[in-house]
């Protein structure tokens, strides 16, 4: 299928298909909310009538439109003074498994040590417990790794789900995608999974995303989301929902049309996001865009530093100014160990907010071993030799706490009062974000 024009969507970064064929996930999951697994556990625990079935299934449909809703208008309400006390979180992003088989230039992996590990079931059951306690609806099984490479994740996922939680959504590069593991997501009850998928040929897709054991093939990766949609329809399951993304990079913006083409008709939602500098120094951009950047910088006298953004047609966009960061209203993100940071280019939590088991106390012994290991040049660590160890930005004291009360505690308001003055850059990790929701632009 040809995409002869597409929809482009400035701030959010994204730059999605032709608006006919453009998918509306909150209206497709409010659509098929009778077959969400935590509406389905619901009405089996109710053992009710089918009218108050449909009551419930009402309920849920609305838990899920209020869910979104306030994903957009909570932080808008908060920073114009409109909204206190502060919500619950609306997902938490929790760290299933920290390890990652790939070893992406562009990923902050390859420049700041992370563990080869993955979440204990009773961390997570602990989390999930007061999640639902909190009526938190959503939560994303995933951060620094792959998420496939916790041989339970499956349990996690029908965890949650039958004990309420509306959404669960995974992140993956899908290597692992099998057809059995691809039966056992969809039968776990999964909402929404996300391919990340860097690259429309072969050539550049194996460029960005080299695998640390052993060589990753476009072709296997591609056919494992192909079979994911197969696995799907024969199952004749309405969930999950499928996306997949790419970031802008000076080589892949050159195969926008070919990742589309790729992907239109195996894949619900296509979608390309802008780089974000994680420490690898790619090239973002074409040079002819390049040039035209440093010549208005330099004819407006702007600092070289100057954020600047070029969408997939070539529009250029440079910095005016920061604004506040809508993540701080919308979740918290949580390491396979119980560190708590404040967002997801919070890399493992350099801003530490809070712990929420003792076991994030000792994550020194976990980094000084695996730094020995990349030093020794250890099989599948050959890849990490630029990762340093990460920087603290901020250190609580190591007690554990709940998830409420770091979620309303004194660490996180303050980083949020700074937001809302547009004081970005007195927040160390803030001042060196390269997040494009939190500037404010202008076309040249």
């Amino acid at each position: 299928m040809k995409i002869e024009k597409q929809e482009i969507v400035h701030g959010g970064s994204f730059l999605r298909k032709n608006e006919n064929f453009a998918f509306n996930r909150v209206k497709y999951m409010i659509d098929n909310m009778s077959e969400n697994l935590a509406y389905i556990s619901k009405i089996k625990k109710q053992n009710k009538e089918e009218t108050d079935n449909k009551k419930i299934l009402e309920e849920f449909k609305l838990s899920f439109k209020k869910y979104r809703s306030g994903w957009i208008e909570n932080p808008k309400k908060f920073y114009n003074n409109e909204a206190l006390p502060i919500t619950d979180p609306l997902c938490l992003d929790i760290e299933s498994a920290a390890i990652c088989d790939l070893a992406c230039p562009h990923c902050h992996r390859e420049h700041i040590l992370t563990p080869d590990k993955i979440m204990d079931f009773s961390l997570y059951k602990k989390i999930i417990d007061s999640a639902v306690k909190l009526k938190v609806p959503s939560i994303k099984l995933n951060w620094r790794g792959e998420p496939l490479l916790n041989p339970k994740l499956e349990e996690f996922i029908k965890y949650a789900k039958e004990n309420g939680i509306l959404e669960v959504s995974i992140n993956t590069n899908a290597t692992q995608l099998t057809k059995a593991r691809s039966k056992s997501l969809i039968e776990a009850g999964l909402d929404l999974i996300i391919y990340s998928f860097d690259g429309g040929t072969k050539e550049t897709y194996e460029k960005y995303r080299p695998s640390r054991f052993k060589k990753n093939k476009f072709e296997k990766v591609y056919e494992n989301i192909k079979n994911f949609k197969i696995t799907k329809d024969e199952m004749k399951k309405k969930f999950p929902v499928s996306k997949i993304q790419m970031i802008l990079m000076k080589d892949t913006r050159n195969e926008v049309q070919e990742f589309f083409n790729l992907f239109n008709d195996i894949v619900d939602d296509v979608a390309v996001q802008q780089y974000t500098e994680r420490g690898g120094n790619i090239e973002p951009i074409k040079d002819d865009n390049k040039s035209k950047i440093e010549k208005y910088i330099n004819k407006n006298n702007l600092s070289k530093d100057t954020p600047y953004s070029v969408e997939a047609d070539g529009n250029i966009y440079i910095a005016i100014g920061r604004k506040p960061c809508e993540q701080l209203l919308q979740r918290l993100m949580i390491t396979y160990d119980g560190r708590v940071g404040m967002c997801c280019h919070d890399w493992g939590a350099q801003h530490c907010l809070g712990y929420i088991d003792k076991l994030a106390f000792n994550i020194e012994k976990t980094i000084d071993d695996l730094e020995k290991k990349i030093i020794n040049n250890k099989k599948g660590f050959e890849l990490l030799k630029n990762a340093k160890k990460q920087n603290i930005y901020n250190d609580p004291e190591k007690k554990v706490q709940t998830i409420e009360e770091i979620w309303k505690g004194k660490q996180l308001n303050k980083v949020r009062n700074l937001h809302k003055q547009k004081l970005l850059n007195n927040v160390e990790i803030c001042k060196k974000c390269d997040y494009k929701n939190t500037y404010e632009w202008q076309k040249i």
